[in-house]
């Protein structure tokens, strides 16, 4: 399973003109499963993500995480964006192959099991829409992008 994380001030997901998705402070989640993934890698991209220290401190270092953002235990909003374009694979020609991205049906499963973990585990989460043409928009805070992949043998994070 693929995620693509982008710390934000602010980013929200349009469908047909209207919001379905937004949030202030917090990551911009775009995220992919590939053929074979689990809920097992969804939970353990899951919680990687939720603990992972890329929020600063006072001294400017990265040293918070999205349920800690300020040290103080103010939490930030997750925003999680299906993307099957992760998956991509361009390496034989000009025109990217998606073979890798899991099947519409099985994506669109773990995309909604790794929501329901994210709604259960965390206060501020918010989505797009599973295989819409949607339109996200994003101040990136940064700018820190970070790429972040669990094949079914990856350890849980700490």
């Amino acid at each position: 399973m693929i995620a693509l994380l982008q710390r934000v001030r602010q980013a929200r997901v349009e469908v047909d003109g209207g919001v379905v998705g937004e949030i202030g402070p917090g990551l911009l989640v775009l995220l992919c499963a590939e053929r074979g993934d689990t809920v097992v890698q969804g939970d353990k991209l899951l919680a990687k993500i939720l603990k992972l220290r890329i929020f600063s401190d006072a001294a400017g270092k990265m040293n918070h995480s999205l349920q800690n953002m300020d040290g103080l235990g103010q939490m930030g909003g997750l925003l999680v964006v299906s993307q099957f374009t992760l998956a991509a694979d361009a390496t034989g020609g000009n025109r990217p192959s998606f073979t890798a991205a899991a099947a519409p049906d099985e994506g669109k499963r773990l995309y909604d099991h790794f929501v329901a973990q994210a709604l259960a585990l965390h206060p501020l989460v918010q989505t797009g829409v599973f295989a819409a043409d949607m339109q996200v928009s994003l101040v990136n805070s940064g700018p820190v992008t970070i790429p972040l992949r669990v094949a079914p043998d990856d350890e849980l994070p700490r």
